[in-house]
């Protein structure tokens, strides 16, 4: 065999071995990552640790520190994930329906769905908010950055349902969005920590609230002029 391709043979192995270790890599941190999403859950971002994960996961401390390099580095990765299943969960779906108040529609009914859930799982952005909303770094600026991404896409959909003329040319878009967040908010409290049986009833009513104030009334059809009476004389 020529020289030329035996200096060939090792590249392209080492290359396969290569790929084949990066991929193990990647599903080793995603088994990292969502062990570290369940436990954020239950014991909140703060919680997390790199001794806990590897407990959790069954691996060496210094194992699950290869892969994040620091705690704050794990913790940022948890509220990454946690944001990208919500995108997945919540808006993409919700982009599928027509712009406007259809899409509305979906954004709060996909994000019901998932309240429904984390109201035994726990919510990262609403703990992750108690736990470093006095705390400046990293981990507070990923968090918000979420949340604030999220709240504009809601916003967003709520400036084009009053463009599209399906809300009142007064209406106050900052508001309305501001108010769907704050049901969001008040159903968290009132279910999980609360346990107020009704909770979501009444979230989906004041919903239904809002869009009744802020949306254009229904354009009631002209009455029909009464039929003349034969018998009456002109």
């Amino acid at each position: 065999m020529p020289v030329s391709e035996l200096s060939v043979v090792p590249a392209r192995s080492s290359g396969r071995r290569g790929a084949r270790a990066l991929q193990k890599g990647q599903q080793t941190k995603q088994i990292i990552i969502d062990a570290a999403l369940g436990l954020a859950a239950q014991i909140g971002l703060e919680g997390l640790s790199i001794g806990t994960l590897a407990e959790v996961t069954k691996m060496s401390k210094s194992g699950v520190f290869a892969h994040f390099g620091s705690r704050e580095e794990l913790q940022i990765s948890v509220i990454r994930e946690y944001y990208a299943r919500f995108s997945d969960e919540v808006f993409f779906p919700a982009m599928d329906e027509e712009r406007g108040l259809p899409r509305v529609r979906a954004l709060f009914a996909n994000w019901m769905k998932r309240v429904a859930v984390e109201i035994r799982s726990g919510c990262i952005f609403i703990s992750g908010a108690v736990e470093f909303d006095d705390r400046p770094g990293p981990v507070r600026d990923a968090l918000a950055s979420s949340v604030k991404t999220w709240l504009a896409a809601m916003y967003r959909a709520v400036v084009q349902a009053k463009e599209e003329g399906q809300l009142q040319a007064d209406a106050d878009e900052e508001q309305m969005a501001f108010e769907i967040h704050g049901l969001i908010l008040a159903l968290h409290y009132e279910a999980r920590f609360l346990k107020h049986p009704g909770a979501l009833q009444h979230a989906n009513k004041g919903f239904e609230n809002i869009l009744a104030r802020y949306g254009k009334p229904a354009v009631t059809k002209a009455a029909r002029p009464a039929k003349p009476n034969p018998s009456s004389k002109e």
